[in-house]
């Protein structure tokens, strides 16, 4: 039977042909850039065409389309010794598309960009107390930063496909901030007052901007930056605000509404200190960064913000009993709290990231206490607890991620803009 397209009156056989193709080359692109992004080492063309199944001659028309519009490299050949020239290997091009990832957080803002291979290869990082400032002038702050951060991908041949943003706070499916509470963010269109100043250019598949909550993509750059073989863990982002994202089986979860992780409410002490969020004894009172310098004597100085982490680091060190005890004490309030997603969800893995990633030598042994106390399972199933791998710069690393992952997933669209 011949399959018939009709559209607006007109039937047309060589229409489907042409959908057909069209759907089979953007396929064949997907396949065979998904393979190379994930090879332990570069791949040949026949390497290639084994590996998937395509045909010599198919695997070496898709690889030129993908490093005509710069997605591949050919790496150096590895030196053989039997007979015949030596294959060259393929690689992500590092001189195309790459990611713009941007972070407000309540002490500071971020933007990075990463290349398709995941290299950062931009990073700035501006300190302020963003809580009396509105959003819109935090936003106009930020957009000065992701000018900056085009600019330095510019110079080394780099083209921003998309941006991710991440917000400590509950985000919607459109970009909505509903609820920001250490910023005093609520019903903040980001996308409104953001997305026009970034100047990018439309991709085919990829959203020129993206806001998703700080935990939740810095859980994701963790899932592909950190050591493989853990495909469950638990994130926790450890700043003024603590926020958690959750990865199961290898995925966010992110929850019915897309809202999961918020930890840091998480009640440690129901009848405790008053939170900015209306609760009590929330989990940030006592292991937030702002808890953790109070009680160790560090608030009120003339401390830059973007020290303090490093500085309370070096007193423990040192051995200055108010930083033991004040590390010791947000261990201890953590562990509570993690001990009950760990009982919940059965996960083996804590990923200490954010301020928590420096801090973790002091923190770590009264988490590991707790969870030794808590978990029902510990005594034949422990947990383990580590610094994240990208320490603080894993939301904004993570957000730019998602965007070169975007562009292997559906390289079409890319070559579409490109072309």
């Amino acid at each position: 039977m011949t399959a018939v397209w009709q559209c607006q009156g007109v039937t047309s056989t060589s229409a489907v042909g042409a959908v057909r193709q069209g759907s089979l080359r953007e396929l064949n692109l997907a396949v065979v850039l998904g393979q190379i992004a994930a090879a332990a080492r570069p791949p040949s063309r026949a390497d290639l065409a084994t590996d998937t199944g395509l045909t010599r001659a198919t695997v070496s028309a898709v690889v030129d389309d993908l490093i005509g519009g710069r997605l591949v490299s050919e790496a150096a050949p590895a030196p053989r010794s039997g007979a015949g020239r030596p294959a060259r290997g393929l690689v992500l091009a590092d001189h195309g598309p790459a990611g713009l990832g941007l972070e407000v957080n309540v002490d500071y803002l971020a933007a990075c960009v990463v290349d398709l291979a995941g290299t950062v290869r931009h990073h700035v990082v501006h300190r302020a107390d963003l809580r009396p400032v509105s959003p819109a002038d935090a936003l106009a702050r930020l957009a000065a930063l992701a000018a900056g951060a085009r600019a330095a991908a510019d110079r080394e041949g780099l083209v921003l496909a998309g941006a991710t943003l991440a917000v400590p706070g509950l985000v919607d499916a459109h970009g909505l901030v509903r609820l920001a509470p250490n910023l005093g963010w609520r019903d903040v269109d980001v996308p409104g007052l953001l997305a026009d100043r970034l100047r990018i250019d439309p991709v085919p598949g990829v959203p020129p901007l993206v806001v998703d909550n700080e935990a939740n993509l810095a859980a994701l750059g963790e899932l592909h930056a950190g050591p493989p073989g853990a495909p469950s863990f638990l994130h926790i982002s450890g700043e003024v605000g603590i926020g958690a994202g959750i990865v199961l089986n290898g995925s966010l979860f992110r929850g019915a509404r897309g809202w999961s992780g918020e930890i840091g409410h998480v009640p440690v002490r129901p009848d405790g200190r008053p939170c900015r969020c209306g609760g009590r004894g929330c989990l940030e009172r006592y292991a937030g960064q702002e808890a953790i310098l109070t009680a160790a004597g560090l608030t009120g100085t003339d401390l830059p913000a973007d020290t303090a982490t490093t500085t309370l680091a070096g007193l423990a060190t040192e051995g200055d009993q108010a930083a033991l005890t004040a590390l010791h004490d947000a261990g201890t309030a953590l562990g509570v709290a993690v001990s009950a997603v760990v009982n919940l969800l059965d996960l083996d893995t804590v990923v200490l990231g954010g301020g928590y990633a420096t801090l973790a030598p002091w923190l770590r042994p009264a988490i590991l206490t707790e969870l030794s106390r808590r978990v029902l399972t510990a005594p034949w199933a422990q947990v383990t607890v580590r610094p994240a791998a990208l320490g603080p710069r894993s939301a904004a690393v993570g957000g730019a991620g998602s965007v070169v992952r975007a562009v292997i997933a559906r390289p079409v669209g890319w070559l579409a803009r490109s072309g």
